[in-house]
């Protein structure tokens, strides 16, 4: 067998490397090929460095990401049904009726009842740092025999938000808004058996209602009034309701500073290593291949994430940033999702189209219209918000089997990459031992990359369900494991600290390229360089050794 036959080579692409040294080198390999063993395993150790470090500041340092605060309303009697603003405490607190089973409660009409909350308690006020604030009802409904819950029945409310920042000016008016929510509650027995006399006076079991969301807490005082308009065809059927619980939503500022100071330290360092990674593929000789773009674009996708724009929003009301991270967070799910897909699809030894974006138009295109849809439901939603608060549609469990349909999918594809990777290992004794060694050990370091690879997708899956999961804490001696903010920032550091890996380790290695090109530069400018299209046809160029030793040519 010739030499050029053991390297896997024809004829022509041994002569053309042979007359061409200049070209060859340009496509030596990447870094995760040429760094030594020594310095790949240092450079590892150093990035679970990092990964535990940013688990640790979420367990350790940081507070939970959100505090929920129960605040019971208070019913304010309102004879004159006027628009004035009804404190439940304080000095200028409102009249008020402890319990519609008073004597005078039973003088009144639905109408005169306006239900008041003020956030936050007494002696707090609110801060930028929140971010955001939710509000989610639970009425409390007892059962009457000549009151009951009708089937899908809609509860109607009038919703008014005010704001102040001071205990003692004035209110300020900031949003106002007649909401409709489903009213679904059930009660302890069946059906057939709780409509009976015996059990009037039990409470119903009501399931939580979404009422509000606020994009920025930039103001330290605000006060709900609410009222449940009775008439002829409003709010009938919904049962005789007792109390009124609004359940205050914000996060934390304590997990604010550390989410900002992580962003913070990522933000340049992603930004640096992106840059740098296309300047190094813009000194090679070829133009980029498919898979070096769609890095870049992973790099400019995680460099759009880590900005912290949360730094102004402190000194400004951005009601708009909710609407600006859901966007943010679309950008970084659709192009991992497409780079993974890309990634596993350029090193099948059965594609037959390679260097193509239109050869995985149909996962591509799945992935892009799937985060379309649902960023323009985002979008549309928290855009209404914008302008009304109270406006709220309800999510769709579609999301989450599409994530699960994607991770499965991704797994067979990873299956069937280590397939081809084993079929090649079963050539490589025809080469000689160096060249045989050197091929294991790139293929073991690719097949380890693909391993974090599909660990990283599992967890991505994983935090992007779970991202609405209850708080939770672990007691660990005198420590207090905070166990759903050391998700969180584990999360977004394995994010960071992947996407640099993969910047890293994909970019053009220029070990021994800068003497070996100065001993033939005097040659080399004799040489005429070849058209873009013969570099091309001749020889499989891409970013890495099993890039090329897995698949075809995207012109055969």
């Amino acid at each position: 067998m010739s030499f050029s036959g053991a390297l896997g080579l024809s004829e022509q692409h041994f002569l053309f490397i042979f007359f061409y040294p200049k070209y060859f080198l340009q496509m030596a390999g990447a870094i995760i090929e040429k760094m030594s063993t020594k310095k790949l395993v240092l450079f590892v150790f150093f990035i679970l460095l990092f990964q535990i470090f940013s688990i640790l500041v979420g367990a350790l340092i940081s507070p939970s990401p959100t505090t929920a605060i129960s605040y019971l309303a208070t019913k304010c009697i309102n004879f004159h049904r006027t628009r004035a603003w009804l404190m439940p405490w304080g000095s200028n607190r409102c009249q008020q009726v402890h319990s519609f089973d008073d004597p005078l409660a039973k003088t009144l009409n639905a109408n005169d009842i306006v239900f008041a909350v003020h956030v936050p308690l007494p002696n707090t006020e609110m801060s930028p740092w929140f971010q955001y604030m939710l509000a989610v009802l639970q009425f409390d409904i007892a059962f009457k025999m000549i009151n009951q819950i009708e089937d899908d029945v809609v509860i109607t409310i009038d919703a008014r938000l005010a704001y102040r920042d001071d205990m003692t000016s004035e209110w300020t008016t900031k949003f106002h808004s007649v909401e409709q929510r489903p009213l679904r509650c059930t009660f302890a027995v069946s059906k057939c058996f709780f409509q009976t006399y015996e059990n009037e006076g039990r409470f119903y079991h009501c399931d939580p209602i979404p009422f509000m969301e606020l994009g920025s807490v930039a103001h330290k005082y605000f006060l709900m009034n609410l009222r449940l308009p009775v008439n002829d065809t409003m709010n009938v059927g919904i049962g005789e309701i007792k109390d009124i619980h609004v359940v205050g939503i914000h996060q934390n500022g304590g997990f604010t500073k550390v989410w900002i100071s992580m962003k913070t330290v990522f933000s340049p360092w992603i930004s640096v290593a992106t840059v740098w990674y296309w300047y190094r593929i813009r000194l090679l000789a070829r133009p980029p291949v498919l898979l070096e773009k769609v890095i870049f674009a992973l790099g400019l996708s995680m460099a759009f994430l880590d900005m912290p724009v949360e730094w102004l929003s402190m000194g400004f009301e951005w009601t708009w940033m909710l609407l600006f991270e859901d966007a943010q967070q679309c950008a970084l799910y659709s192009v991992l999702f497409c780079f993974w897909i890309i990634f596993c699809g350029e090193h099948l030894m059965d594609q037959r189209q390679r260097n193509l974006l239109s050869a995985y138009w149909w996962q591509v295109g799945l992935v892009v219209f799937g985060s379309s849809v649902l960023l323009i439901f985002d979008l549309s939603e928290r855009g209404v918000r914008l302008s009304n608060p109270f406006y709220s549609v309800w999510a769709s469990e579609s999301r989450r089997i599409s994530v699960c349909l994607y991770f499965f999918s991704l797994c067979r594809m990873v299956h069937c990459v280590f397939r081809t990777i084993s079929g090649k290992l079963q050539q490589l004794p025809t080469m000689p031992e160096t060249r045989r060694l050197r091929y294991k050990g790139i293929i073991f370091r690719f097949k380890f990359l693909m391993l974090a690879t599909l660990t990283c997708a599992a967890l991505t899956i994983i935090f992007f369900i779970l991202n609405q999961v209850s708080e939770g804490h672990w007691h660990w001696g005198d420590y207090t494991l905070q166990v759903h903010s050391a998700f969180l920032t584990g999360i977004y550091g394995m994010w960071n600290l992947y996407v640099f890996t993969i910047i890293f380790l994909y970019a053009p290695s220029h070990k021994h390229n800068r003497k070996k090109l100065g001993d033939t530069q005097h040659t080399d400018m004799t040489d005429k360089p070849e058209s873009q299209e013969t570099q091309l046809t001749c020889g499989e160029q891409g970013p890495t050794e099993v890039y090329r030793i897995t698949g075809k040519v995207a012109e055969e």
